[in-house]
């Protein structure tokens, strides 16, 4: 493998680096900068022409000059180490162990950029993936291969829901082989320990694998977990016969993530500020979901989101910009304690059914699979609630 070393470093700009003089060097190649005092960083290249590579850094740019510094172009893009051993551990955003646990050894080094699935090999979403949540086993069915994004709002226990769909995601046949896959972008180290604790203590941790990047953690290693995600799910999936479930948590983090480094790029930014590319990269991501035909695996994808202020009007939020999921998706909403349990019909024809945990006993989940005027009636007719409920909104 080549690799090629400069000290012409022309600029340095916050995350960036402007490298001059530089030849034979490829978009998104994996960059080493070595600091006077021997310390070691690590970088890709955003962009490239004939004479000169901008370098996004992945760590911290304190303390880092012009002078005495040295940046060695690894001829590879960032890659992950998969075996059958990765099961059951935890890593971060790099898929560095994060559990205490030694380094993999890797059967095969993939990149994380993946593989697109060619259309036309394409299998149709079919057989039935038990999630244990009534809402989505009851009335919005997920299919091996399919995409359900899942809606949520600040305050919401969607930590504790993707955690529940984790524990108890099944499949029926006991002879195929069942996997978890959950990523987590800018949680908190409260939440890390939670989800740690959550699966070794139930077990789920023997057929997960982890995924964690921390409020604290640069934003660049935002961008490549969900990828070091799908880049395992593949592997699982496709080379080793599994049914995988991804789970992707938070992709607003994702997403503001994608927004910071357009901003440091001095890009033409787009609504709110978000890139213009960011529904074309949220693709990138989604689209690598699915079914292959004579492929025993599958990829079945759920993201989960949070809207800031429940604002649905966001242009990162609104369902119609998630097309890429399909047309199902959940809603996550609180109201007001409810008199009665059972199912309500929503402005528009949508409907719902109760949400509940123990500790959360007054948050709903809302299925936006639109029913037929005549399906809606047959349900409002076998219902006989205690007391009516006046008005009942999405968010």
């Amino acid at each position: 493998m080549r690799t090629k070393e400069y000290t012409t470093i022309k600029e340095l700009s916050g995350p960036l680096m402007l490298v001059d003089k530089v030849s034979d060097v490829a978009y998104q190649e994996l960059v080493e900068i070595e600091l006077a005092n021997g310390e070691r960083r690590r970088g890709r290249v955003l962009e490239v022409s004939s004479e000169a590579a901008l370098v996004q850094l992945f760590e911290r740019a304190s303390e880092l000059g012009i002078k005495g510094v040295q940046v060695k172009f690894l001829g590879r893009g960032i890659e992950l180490g998969v075996s059958g051993d990765i099961l059951g551990r935890a890593f971060d955003g790099w898929g560095r162990p994060r559990d205490g646990g030694r380094e993999i050894i890797p059967e095969r080094r993939l990149d994380i950029g993946g593989d697109p699935i060619n259309p036309e090999a394409r299998d149709y979403p079919v057989e039935f993936i038990q999630t244990g949540i009534s809402a989505i086993d009851g009335l919005n069915t997920l299919s091996r291969g399919q995409k359900l994004p899942i809606f949520s709002g600040a305050g919401l226990p969607h930590v504790q829901l993707a955690a529940q769909i984790t524990r108890q995601a099944r499949v029926l046949r006991k002879e195929e082989e069942f996997g978890v896959v959950f990523a987590a972008m800018g949680i908190t180290y409260e939440e890390a320990n939670f989800f740690l604790s959550d699966f070794e203590a139930s077990g789920a941790i023997e057929r997960t694998t982890l995924f964690l990047n921390l409020a604290d953690d640069p934003v660049i290693e935002r961008i490549a977990t969900p990828r070091m995600a799908l880049t395992c799910a593949e592997y699982l999936a496709f080379e080793k016969g599994m049914h995988i479930l991804v789970i992707l948590i938070d992709m607003t983090n994702y997403a503001e993530a994608l927004r910071e480094l357009s901003a440091a790029r001095r890009e033409v930014p787009g609504r709110r500020g978000y890139p213009g590319y960011l529904y074309t990269d949220l693709a990138t991501n989604y689209e690598r979901a699915g079914r292959i035909k004579e492929e025993e695996g599958s990829i079945t994808l759920i993201p989960i989101l949070t809207m800031p202020d429940d604002d649905k009007t966001h242009p990162f939020y609104l369902p119609e910009d998630h097309e890429p999921c399909g047309p199902f998706s959940v809603f996550v909403s609180a109201l007001e304690a409810p008199s009665w349990w059972g199912s309500a019909a929503l402005p528009g024809a949508f409907y719902t059914l109760p949400f509940s945990f123990s500790r959360f006993p007054y948050f709903w989940i809302y299925s936006s699979l639109t029913l037929l005027s005549s399906e809606r009636d047959i349900i409002l007719r076998s219902l006989q609630p205690q007391s009516s409920v006046s008005s009942i909104s999405l968010f």
